[in-house]
């Protein structure tokens, strides 16, 4: 549901789905909607994480709305759950996976915006890829996003 000249309302469940192997994402707010100043995505961690990662343009924030999420910053690693804030600086390594077996569900912001793109460009059509699939192409556009894989998944 959406009303207003500039306003977005969405319920739970609304928003564009993109089904990136392990975390399927819905997105809540793009860069078109908010000037380029942020992009609001809704993850929810169902298998393995990303691979370690660097995002050279943008901040990437994590707030978790439950589960459990080990979040690597750099060397350290901490263990986040509902209502925890991570602010990942542009420039830092990280990545994250799910600290126990239940799925994790958390809004991820993208500041400035664009870099939510990837993920519509990575999947593209398909509505379910293998994760070396993902991978691969994660890694063919990657210097397009001004992103540096750095090493594999962890957890």
């Amino acid at each position: 549901m959406s009303f207003g000249a500039r306003s977005i309302v969405l319920g739970p469940g609304e928003g564009k789905i993109i089904q990136v192997p392990g975390h399927p994402i819905t997105y809540k707010v793009v860069g078109a909607d908010t000037s380029g100043a942020y992009s609001l995505l809704e993850i929810e961690v169902v298998g393995d994480g990303p691979p370690q990662h660097i995002h050279k343009a943008e901040e990437e924030a994590f707030y978790v709305l439950g589960g459990e999420l080990n979040i690597q910053v750099g060397e350290r690693t901490v263990e986040g759950t509902a209502g925890s804030f991570v602010l990942i600086p542009r420039g830092t390594a990280h990545t994250f996976w799910k600290a126990g077996a239940e799925p994790v569900k958390l809004l991820v912001i993208y500041s400035p915006a664009g870099f939510e793109q990837f993920f519509v460009e990575a999947v593209g059509d398909e509505e379910e890829m293998d994760t070396p699939t993902f991978v691969n192409r994660l890694i063919s556009i990657a210097q397009k996003y001004n992103f540096d894989v750095t090493g594999p998944p962890l957890g």
